[in-house]
């Protein structure tokens, strides 16, 4: 088993790299209680997500003391999971921007491969919408505008760069919150670098969440920035719905979200259905059917009448109403901390489409 400094200089390097601190096993296991089930706050596909604290040399500090981190521990089978390590080293090792998690550092020992991560203490977006959790308010029609534009500018960030940078799993449960509601993306694990060249697209194994993945990328492997665009439409349009881009509990014909939501969306009447009923009161007739028209521009199903990321922003800028966010007040009490309490909440709702590997990627 090759050791750490060799895992991560198996990743290209870049000359804006940013220097990651290599944490050993025992630290992480001292600042997490040994991966304590309390300490548990997340989980997923490819591994679960613990808290931890750690003082300011960065090693392991008692508990309610020092620095909060989030270390993330990818399972130990499959091959897969520790591409998916890799992965969100290489990009988030060198990218930095406002609403970007920020990579702490990485641990890789015998087969144990982790990374930690700065802590974000309000959790997934998910949960603040749909979560059953008693202590989690609505969030309101500026926090969730306010969300949007954060997430948009990230994204635009990540296409516009001198390499874009397809993330490939824009979903509500990886836009994480912080204290004060700041929006910043995470999960790179399955983030790709953009076609190169003249060439129109990437052509991969399909991977994604159910739910959110574009419909060309489903039918074809074709992946552009324009597929990342698809995803934040989903996101959107749960956030102005407070539903879930899937629910099988819902009645017949609402099951899927953007199927439901659509013929809804271009209409002045219709729009009223699809939003959320908490956020009665809080919105402009016209504010809401701009934002339904750009969630429903985002959700074209031919990926050329998808507005780029740049001109989501600009939209967006558009809605913010700075009259109102003057007087916005951020809840300032914190949520449950019990990781215990509504375990189903904490625990990401990902189907995955595919485990392909995605070394095989090919340029078409």
């Amino acid at each position: 088993m090759m050791g750490s400094s060799a895992a991560v200089s198996s990743c290209p390097r870049t000359e804006g790299e940013i220097l990651l601190r290599r944490f050993f096993l025992n630290e992480l296991k001292m600042a997490t209680w040994n991966f304590h089930p309390d300490n548990m706050v997340g989980e997923g596909g490819f591994g679960s997500v613990f808290k931890g604290w750690v003082d300011d040399s960065s090693t392991a500090a008692n508990p309610g003391k020092g620095m909060l981190i989030a270390v993330k521990r990818i399972n130990k089978e499959g091959f897969l999971g520790h591409e998916q390590w890799l992965a969100e080293i290489y990009y988030l090792g060198r990218l930095r921007h406002p609403n970007l998690v920020t990579l702490l550092g990485y641990c890789f020992e015998d087969d144990h491969r982790l990374l930690v991560f700065e802590f974000m203490s309000r959790g997934g977006l998910d949960n603040h919408l749909f979560g059953r959790d008693s202590c989690l308010q609505p969030l309101s029609w500026i926090l969730r505008m306010k969300i949007s534009l954060e997430a948009a500018n990230v994204l635009a960030f990540l296409h516009n760069g001198e390499e874009t940078v397809i993330h490939r799993d824009i979903t509500s449960s990886n836009i994480l919150l912080d204290s004060t509601y700041n929006a910043k993306l995470a999960d790179f694990g399955l983030a790709k670098d953009g076609p190169a060249g003249d060439k129109s697209h990437v052509t991969t194994a399909v991977m994604g969440t159910h739910g959110y993945a574009a419909p060309e990328y489903i039918a074809t492997g074709h992946l552009t920035a324009k597929c990342d665009v698809y995803g934040f439409g989903v996101v959107m349009l749960e956030m102005l719905s407070g539903r879930r881009s899937l629910d099988q509990s819902l009645p017949t014909g609402q099951h899927n979200l953007v199927e439901w939501a659509k013929p809804y969306l271009a209409s002045k009447r219709g729009v009223h259905k699809v939003f959320d009923p908490r956020l009665k009161g809080q919105y402009s007739v016209a504010g809401a059917l701009k934002a339904a028209n750009l969630a429903k521009q985002c959700l074209s199903e031919e990926p050329e009448f998808r507005p780029n990321m740049t001109e989501v922003v600009k939209a967006l800028e558009q809605l913010q109403e700075p009259e109102d966010m003057k007087g916005l007040k951020i809840p300032q009490n914190e949520p449950c901390q019990s990781p215990r309490a509504n375990s189903s909440n904490r625990r990401r709702s990902t189907s995955w489409i595919s485990f392909m590997p995605s070394a095989s990627r090919s340029y078409t």
